[in-house]
């Protein structure tokens, strides 16, 4: 089988010297054609002079004015001369009656011409004839008598073709050197242009130029990773599904300005921004994303960005999930050791002989533990919330804080979503926590969760620092955070996930200033109608301060 022409190099070389070859090969032909043409036309010209020229002699006029007897061969001998002086091929002399008076055929002489005499209207005629002595370039010329415009005969010269023709290759060999010049420097310039492409496309193939366009589809398209790339004028140049859905972008995004696709919002503000951004966590209504911009530069100058996102949502919430099982597990080894301790305590005292000071001390720690048992099963029927809170008071008790359950709480054994209530509650109660850190004793946190046909409404609120006036507005944007010192590298998304979680519900999150911070979140229940008022006294209408709806990160 013939070997395929694969590289590109050689194919647009072939192509070019294919092109060029065939343009300069018709260009010839036509100015082949051309040429003879216009050497014909001036070998009619050159024709029509020597007929001129002999038409003017004396002789030939008197020889047609008088007749053939006053001729006695001078014609004929003008003619032989003239052809033998002009290289002619015939000079032809013929008076109004169409006798010839000079033939290159003698015999000829003196006899008739079977067509009419051309040039009776006085004009000079060009043409070509073909006759006795072969093609030839012809002109016919009127002879008049004297100075007066009386036609009286017509002389035809024609000088043969063959002369044309050997004057024309006398020049194609010229103009063919040309056509050899321009064809060699055609072909350089086509392997020079063969060369500076192949530089261009780093010396890759056709084919694998199309491989790569095919895996680099394949690649956009199938990662889990949003991959969008910008030019310099902030135009989406690249964009996959991925991150068409992460973002919600429109159909037909590819080509305008990512301002113009994405409503403000801080994850604009990040991805349109001029510096690099790594990392950076945006809490979106529908998940958690991360967010990576590496701005591109070539040669010194801009060349655009690379964006990629990663939706962080189910990774989110594992590790939220983890982070209970690890409070649950701190709670469980905070129990332990404080188990161990009371133990001792009371193997000591009956070591003593002090019994009875050993049963009062275990009345005392039933006491306590089964207070706290019995609130939450008394107002809180849903086993995986019970073992929230109890893991939380483990946590409190640890951290020398109190857990108050808030005596209207009231929650069912299967409360809707109960997901989204794991994840609100226990970032309120490690917001609270993390507020209190600072705080003298006694340190307090207050929970209260109501369920009704409605709604379901959690309330957390510390007696700690409350949130300052500046940062009321911003709390709950993703990655804001006013803690400070260890606490700050955990902050900036507790208050925003809630916040997610609950708009994504159809619920409102608020805040009000109750000698420390209150955290109030309603969320409708899916047969409710709407969203019914508090089912307490909030701690801003005890107090008479305003409470403040805010949208926004985490204190």
């Amino acid at each position: 089988m013939r070997r395929r022409i694969r590289r590109l190099s050689s194919l647009i070389l072939l192509a070019q010297v294919a092109i060029l070859s065939a343009s300069l090969l018709i260009g010839f032909v036509l100015f082949a054609v051309t040429a003879r043409a216009n050497l014909t036309s001036d070998y009619q010209d050159r024709a029509a002079d020597i007929a001129q020229t002999f038409a003017e002699m004396p002789a030939v006029q008197r020889c047609l004015s008088s007749g053939p007897s006053s001729c006695d061969g001078d014609v004929q001998q003008l003619a032989t001369a003239t052809e033998q002086r002009t290289g002619a091929a015939y000079v032809v002399v013929i008076d109004m009656d169409r006798v010839r008076h000079s033939h290159p055929d003698p015999t000829l002489v003196g006899r008739k011409v079977s067509e009419d005499v051309v040039a009776r209207d006085g004009q000079v005629h060009r043409g070509t004839d073909v006759g006795a002595t072969g093609t030839t370039a012809n002109a016919r010329v009127p002879v008049f008598a004297g100075t007066s415009r009386t036609v009286i005969g017509e002389v035809s010269v024609g000088i043969r073709e063959s002369s044309v023709a050997a004057e024309l290759l006398g020049q194609l060999p010229i103009y063919a050197t040309w056509i050899v010049l321009a064809f060699a420097i055609g072909t350089a310039v086509s392997f020079g242009l063969a060369a500076v492409l192949k530089r261009r496309t780093f010396g890759l193939e056709l084919d694998e130029i199309a491989h790569l366009l095919q895996e680099r589809e394949a690649t956009l398209h199938g990662i889990r990773e949003g991959v969008i790339a910008i030019d310099p004028a902030g135009r989406i140049t690249v964009v996959n599904d991925e991150a068409q859905r992460l973002l919600r972008l429109p159909d037909g995004a590819r080509g305008r300005r990512l301002d113009d696709v994405l409503a403000a919002s801080p994850i604009r503000d990040a991805l349109t921004g001029t510096t690099e951004v790594k990392d950076a966590i945006a809490v979106t209504d529908s998940g958690v994303l991360v967010l990576n911009r590496m701005p591109v530069t070539l040669a010194g100058r801009p060349h655009g960005a690379v964006l990629t996102l990663q939706d962080r949502t189910e990774v989110t919430g594992l590790s939220q999930e983890l982070d209970g099982e690890r409070s649950f597990a701190e709670s469980i080894r905070a129990q332990q050791h404080e188990f161990s301790n009371r133990m001792h305590a009371v193997a000591g005292l009956l070591e003593l002989g002090r019994a009875p000071e050993a049963l009062q001390y275990l009345n005392e720690i039933r006491g306590t533990s089964a207070d706290l048992d019995r609130t939450l099963r008394t107002h809180i029927e849903a086993p995986m919330i019970v073992g929230l809170l109890l893991g939380k008071a483990a946590e409190a008790n640890e951290r020398g804080i109190d857990l108050v359950i808030a005596p209207e709480t009231d929650l069912g054994s299967a409360p809707d979503r109960l997901q989204a209530l794991v994840t609100i509650l226990g970032n309120l109660i490690d917001n609270a926590f993390d507020a209190l850190a600072d705080s003298p004793a006694p340190r307090r946190v207050t929970v209260a969760i109501v369920e009704t046909p409605q709604t379901l409404t959690v309330r957390v609120a510390d007696n700690g620092p409350g949130v300052p006036d500046g940062s009321i507005p911003r709390i709950f944007e993703s990655g804001y955070t006013t803690k400070r010192g260890s606490l700050a590298r955990h902050g900036g998304l507790g208050l925003s996930l809630v916040h997610t979680t609950a708009s994504r519900l159809g619920g409102t999150v608020s805040v009000a200033r109750d000698g420390g911070a209150a955290f109030t979140v309603v969320i409708p229940r899916p047969t409710a109608p709407s969203i019914c008022a508090e089912p307490w006294e909030t701690g801003a209408e005890r107090h008479g301060s305003a409470q403040i709806d805010v949208r926004g990160g985490e204190r």
